[in-house]
This record gives C-alpha cells, sequence and structure tokens, in this order.
C-alpha cells in the first residue's frame, strides 16, 4: 500500500515536470511514511511513497527499474499470489527481491497487457515499457485502489489521491456540473470516470489505459462478471451454494495474510466483520481487533460493543475498544474531510478515520468487512428488486435509492450548475440495462457493486486507513468469491432480509445474537443530528464568504436547511445538510473556487 504519481509527455520532445511529480508524491507522504522516490527518463518521471508491508528491505523500493527488461513502475497496493506467480516466472527470470512488485515487471515481460488477467489483489499500477515506448495505467477489478488522471498543458498526470494532482499545479478545478449532479442524486457518490471537478477524472476498474506519443489513449476492460446462472452450477443445493462460498471466502481471507508484518481486523461488531475474525481463527491466527463507539444521542445507540466484545472473547483476539466523546467529533470531521480524495457525506468517514488513527499505533494492516453489502444483497434498498420484473429494475433502484430527482435538483442548484438533463438517471438506466444481468436482483447488485461501491465504501476506507499510513484489505471484494457470488441465485443472497447466504455460514461459526440481530450502520449519532460544534462547523462552511460566492447551491435551500438543520434526511438515512457540508469543507480545505 502505497501513493503513487506521476507524468506522461504527450509529445516525446518534450521533458516531463519533474518538480510537479516531486510535489504530488511529497503530497502523500501519509499513504507511505516509510520512504520515498522518484524515477524520470524520456518522457515519463513517478514518483512513490512508500508503506513497506512486504520485502522491507531497500530490494523494495520504488520506482523500481529493471534496465535488462527495459520497465520501470510504481504500484499501490498487494498482490496476494505474488509468490505462485514468483515461482511460476522463476524458471526463466531472475529476481532480486521478494517483493510483489518485482513480480509485476517479470509478469508484464512473460504475459504483455494480459499479465493483469494473472493478479490477484487491488492495485493501481503505472507500468513504462521504455522499449515500446509507451506507459500502463490499471486499476484493480473493483476499484479497491484509487487512480486520479489529469490533462494539464499537453501532459497526463496521475496520482492516487485528487489532491496529490492538485499539489502538481495546473489543474482545471471548475466544477463539474454531471459530478455535482451524481454527488446530489447519490448521497455523495461520483463514479468513475467523473469527479466533482471538471478537470480531473478516475481511472475505471478493471481498465488498462494504454498512452502512446502520437495515438490517443487506449482503454481496455479486462474483467466483468456475469450476473447470470451457469450451468456448471445446475442441480446445487442451497448447501452446496454455502459450502462453495464459505471455502471462496475461506481462502479469500487466507489470501489477506500476505504480508511481513502483522494484520488485524476493523471489528464492527456486524455479520461481515466478525465472520473474518471466525475465518482467521480457522487459519490459527488470534489477530489484533479495533471497534469504535461513540455516545449514545436522542435514543440512537451510538457503539456495537455488545457485539464486538463477544466475538473478540470468543476467538482470543486481542481487542483494542475506542470510545469518542463528543467533543472530540469537530475537530475529527475536519481532519476527515482533509483525508478525503473525494467529498464522502457518509458520517462514518469520520468513525473510519478516527479507529484507523488508533490501528496505526498499534499495526500497519487490517482486513475488514467493506462491500459484503453489495456482493450478498445487504442493504434494504435492494429487497425491492426481490420481486421486481427485469425490466424494473431501474424503476424499483431509482425510487429505493436516489436522493434528489432532476427536478427536485433545480429547486436546490441555481441554473448555472444543473446538468440540462437527468444525468445520473441515464447512466444508471445503461448499466441495469447492459445484458450478463439475469433478474432485477442481478442488474441491481452489478450496478451496486461495479459502478457505485469503488467510489462510497471502498474509497471511504481506503482515504481514512491511508491517512494513518494504514493498509485495508477487503476479503469481500476478492475476485474469485464475486465472480461466484454473482452467478449464485438471488434468492439465496437477499433471503432473510439481506445476506441469507452468509448469516447461514455465520451460524456455523459466530454467536448467535452477533448473526441474527438487526442490521447496524457504524453509527455516529453525532452527524445525524447535527447540534453544538458540528453544527457550528456546517453553519460556518455553508454561509462563509468563499460558499456565497461560489454561488452553487440556491440560498433560499441553504438558508432553509440551516433554519432546520436535522429536518431533511437522505434515502441512505444521512442528514442533507452534513452532505452539502462535507461538500463545502472540501472545496474550501483543498482551495477550489
Amino acid at each position: 500500500m502505497c501513493g503513487i504519481a506521476g507524468e506522461v509527455v504527450t509529445e516525446q520532445a518534450n521533458q516531463p515536470d519533474l518538480g510537479a511529480v516531486e510535489r504530488m508524491t511529497r503530497s502523500m507522504w501519509s499513504r507511505g511514511p516509510d520512504g520515498s522516490g522518484c524515477w524520470s527518463e524520456g518522457r515519463v518521471a513517478l514518483g512513490h511513497r512508500r508503506l513497506s508491508i512486504i520485502d522491507l528491505s531497500d530490494a523494495g523500493r520504488q520506482p523500481m527499474v529493471d534496465d535488462e527488461l527495459g520497465l520501470a513502475v510504481v504500484f499501490n497496493g498487494c498482490i496476494y499470489n505474488y509468490k505462485e506467480l514468483r515461482e511460476e516466472l522463476s524458471d526463466r527470470c531472475r529476481f532480486r527481491s521478494t517483493s510483489d512488485t518485482e513480480v509485476i515487471l517479470k509478469a508484464y515481460d512473460r504475459w504483455g497487457e494480459r499479465f493483469v488477467e494473472h493478479l490477484v489483489g487491488m492495485f493501481a499500477i503505472a507500468l513504462v515499457d521504455r522499449r515500446r515506448d509507451r506507459v500502463l495505467l490499471i486499476r484493480d477489478r473493483l476499484g479497491i485502489k484509487p487512480l486520479y488522471v489529469a490533462e494539464v498543458r499537453g501532459r497526463t498526470r496521475f496520482a492516487s489521491t485528487l489532491p496529490a494532482l492538485l499539489a502538481g499545479g495546473g489543474v482545471d478545478t471548475e466544477l463539474d456540473p454531471v459530478g455535482l449532479h451524481h454527488y446530489l442524486t447519490w448521497h455523495s457518490i461520483v463514479p468513475a470516470p467523473r469527479t466533482v471537478l471538471r478537470g480531473v477524472r478516475k481511472l475505471p476498474p478493471a481498465t488498462i489505459r494504454v498512452l502512446q506519443p502520437g495515438r490517443a489513449p487506449r482503454d481496455h476492460v479486462y474483467w466483468q462478471p456475469s450476473y447470470t446462472r451457469r450451468p456448471e452450477h445446475a442441480g446445487w443445493t442451497a448447501q452446496d451454494w454455502q459450502q462453495a462460498v464459505r471455502e471462496a471466502l475461506q481462502l479469500a481471507v487466507r489470501r489477506r495474510t500476505v504480508s511481513d508484518v502483522d494484520v488485524g481486523v476493523l471489528l464492527s461488531g456486524g455479520l461481515d466483520s466478525s465472520l473474518l475474525v471466525a475465518l482467521l481463527a480457522d487459519e490459527g491466527q488470534q489477530p489484533s481487533t479495533f471497534s469504535i463507539g461513540f455516545r449514545d444521542r436522542d435514543g440512537v445507540d451510538g457503539d456495537e460493543f455488545a457485539y464486538s466484545d463477544v466475538v473478540a472473547q470468543k476467538f482470543g483476539t486481542d481487542h483494542h475498544q475506542l470510545r469518542i466523546g463528543d467533543e472530540q467529533i469537530a475537530p475529527a470531521v475536519e481532519h476527515a474531510v482533509g483525508a478525503m480524495s473525494e467529498p464522502m457525506g457518509s458520517h462514518d468517514v469520520t468513525a473510519f478515520h478516527l479507529v484507523c488513527r488508533e490501528v496505526s499505533q498499534h499495526i500497519k494492516v487490517v482486513q475488514c468487512g467493506q462491500g459484503a453489502d453489495e456482493v450478498f444483497a445487504g442493504y434494504h434498498y435492494h429487497q425491492p428488486a426481490a420481486t421486481a420484473a427485469r425490466h424494473q429494475a431501474v424503476g424499483v433502484f431509482v425510487d429505493a435509492f436516489h436522493d434528489l430527482g432532476h427536478d427536485e435538483l433545480a429547486q436546490v442548484l441555481h441554473p448555472d450548475w444543473l446538468a440540462d438533463h437527468d444525468v445520473s438517471r441515464d447512466l444508471i438506466t445503461r448499466h441495469l440495462a447492459a445484458p450478463g444481468a439475469e433478474t432485477a436482483m442481478d442488474a441491481v447488485l452489478r450496478t451496486d457493486t461495479h459502478l457505485l461501491m469503488p467510489d462510497d465504501p471502498v474509497k471511504r476506507v481506503d482515504n481514512m486507513a491511508m491517512a494513518w499510513g494504514v493498509e485495508a484489505r477487503v476479503p469481500f471484494l476478492d475476485q474469485d468469491l464475486v465472480e461466484l457470488v454473482a452467478a449464485c441465485p438471488p434468492e439465496l443472497k437477499y433471503g432473510q432480509d439481506g445476506k441469507g447466504i452468509l448469516k447461514d455460514i455465520g451460524r456455523d461459526l459466530l454467536p448467535v445474537e452477533v448473526v441474527d440481530r438487526q442490521k447496524g450502520y457504524f453509527p455516529v449519532p453525532a452527524l445525524t443530528q447535527l447540534d453544538g460544534e458540528v453544527l457550528d462547523l456546517m453553519h460556518s462552511a455553508m454561509s462563509c464568504a468563499a460558499a456565497r460566492r461560489r454561488g452553487v447551491l440556491r440560498r433560499e435551500y441553504v438558508d432553509a436547511l440551516l433554519a432546520d438543520p436535522n429536518g431533511s434526511a437522505t434515502k441512505a438515512g444521512g442528514n442533507e445538510l452534513w452532505h452539502l457540508g462535507v461538500l463545502e469543507l472540501w472545496l474550501q480545505q483543498h482551495g477550489i473556487g
């Protein structure tokens, strides 16, 4: 896990701006506090911040250059099957390190662009093929690791964070009306390739982009599982599926123990993270576990310690319980917003920021349960698709998930910033209607997993963990597990009010009270019912001169929210003022507009 940056000059006669790459790299120090490096040759410059997880020696440093092969690379993430690939490649390759980074170079030399199909892991890669004079930008299958891209004066720049691109200078920071439309429609989710800024884009998940002088960039999508039933599963019973999913999840957890440092677990007390602890116990491990809780407010529980304590005691983990007082929340909000690559309105971002700060005092790597709800139909908004016909997928998803319709946005946004049609519904419609999804539920889960999730829970945990130099691994987004579950009959997923098949697995492994309980959602009551210092922070952000000058939101709408700060909730249960306040705080913290 690291931070990467670089620049590719479009015209070969020009030289890359190494100073800009150094500034981008330096701005990501928290993603890689263990070292840094830059490299430049011809029309390419690369930068890297290192978090040492595999091969802690200098041999694992980046940028890594192989002069014999004519290759150079910077890489963020982890290749979980690097030892197996190393053994496969060793018949004709000589390795100088024990790092997974070097395996990437040798794999590309062996298989060319198709090398990515051999990788199991999470990754954002920038690979320079010096002999062919081309650069490959690559993102993992589920978009776990980020990669932002900007065109600046005939140069393509890329980095692990959006603020790093801003540090390089010259980026168009005008707001993007389409990105704003997505942000306000989908409770702050802006799917790739968009961001809220006109001049910054994201490489989509499962994509290879090839940059060569004199040619337009070429994108190739290398992975998309089918959400249909397969002949090889014909005749499988519910028990067969349960066994197959359990084995795939066990493998996913085992893969994510690959490390030269200790691996812990973010233990919320919910089904997903508790399963990770149980499956690690099957691997003979008693990891450090970390839970966070807040003060109860207005009848809303602020912690789930009753459940996380039961799991920690059953499996004998080294458990750390973090209790947060209300007085700590407002400062934590400002720090969390500063750590966001993009504005994120989910209230649990602050919770992740605080718990990862605690984790960083003990270990460098944790497993966490992100992605389970999207893959296994765990959210309440999935349930309407269970009984819908295939052609009704768009309607049921929009009704259950969209915060504001296009007509409502016209009452929120100043006309200059309102897209000229419902761009958010159009995008959802295209994804839901695409072939390869058999039922309405299949289509909804595919859209949630492959379009929306990378810019919601996945981005959340990456940004907040990396703010403290912590690598977060997500077993529920193992590529083999996702492919298997995509083919699973939907009723096994949405049954039992969601995640039915996971609950059945959990009953074999966990205390019953952890499985058969009402679904929780990492509660932070002080950010759903705003008052005190947090409300003051939101009021200041929305009323300041910068916000008024920007003029994105209709003033009468903002004034109404401020007059009744807890009167409007999103469909996901968030506070509407909070969502807009986070956007404004993020813009101000990063000096935009």
